[in-house]
């Protein structure tokens, strides 16, 4: 099977997905996604090492966004020419992290629920957490991805409207108004 995954031809870079905009964030799922895909296809992964809803899950992203960078890096150009056997020694020990923090969260081939949380002594406790079948991942996917965004873009908007941003001009009202009293 060949995927045309259509990946976006830029330097390699890390990604820290707790900094991201909202217009970052779109661009960086999209090209994630696209790349699991491809790994998924290519090295025949079973749900047990990338579930379909590896997506709801930081710790999961977490490692596919790192091995994926590492990708990146070790196919570059520019790169010593044993960097991709690097990789796949790697990506072998990967697999065996991917399997526990899919152990671990409990997400499955056919349904999800949040990671488990163990509340320390003094926290309030752990909500419950119950599976939801989730019939169409790519359409879970779109909607996951879609309320992240909605998200950061309400975080934007709410920094900046303490600014005191005029959404019109984008300008910042000067704090000096000229006068020297």
């Amino acid at each position: 099977m060949r995927l045309d995954v259509g990946f976006v031809a830029e330097p390699p870079h890390p990604v820290n997905w707790n900094l991201l905009t909202a217009d970052e964030a779109r661009d960086e799922w999209a090209e994630l996604d696209k790349w699991v895909t491809w790994l998924r296809h290519t090295y025949g992964l079973p749900a047990s090492v990338i579930p379909p809803f590896w997506h709801r899950h930081a710790e999961l992203v977490g490692e596919l966004s790192a091995l994926h960078l590492h990708w990146l890096c070790a196919y570059d150009p520019e790169q010593n020419g044993s960097a991709p056997s690097g990789w796949h020694r790697d990506f072998a020990e990967t697999r065996q992290r991917l399997r526990d923090w899919v152990a671990a969260s409990g997400t499955r081939l056919d349904r999800d629920r949040p990671t488990r949380q163990t509340a320390w002594p003094g926290e309030e406790p752990a909500d419950p957490v119950e599976d939801i079948v989730i019939p169409d991942r790519a359409e879970d996917f779109r909607a996951f991805v879609e309320a992240d965004v909605a998200r950061r873009q309400a975080a934007e908007e709410a920094f900046y409207a303490s600014l005191g941003v005029d959404p019109s001009t984008g300008e910042v009202p000067d704090d000096d108004d000229g006068s020297d009293e």
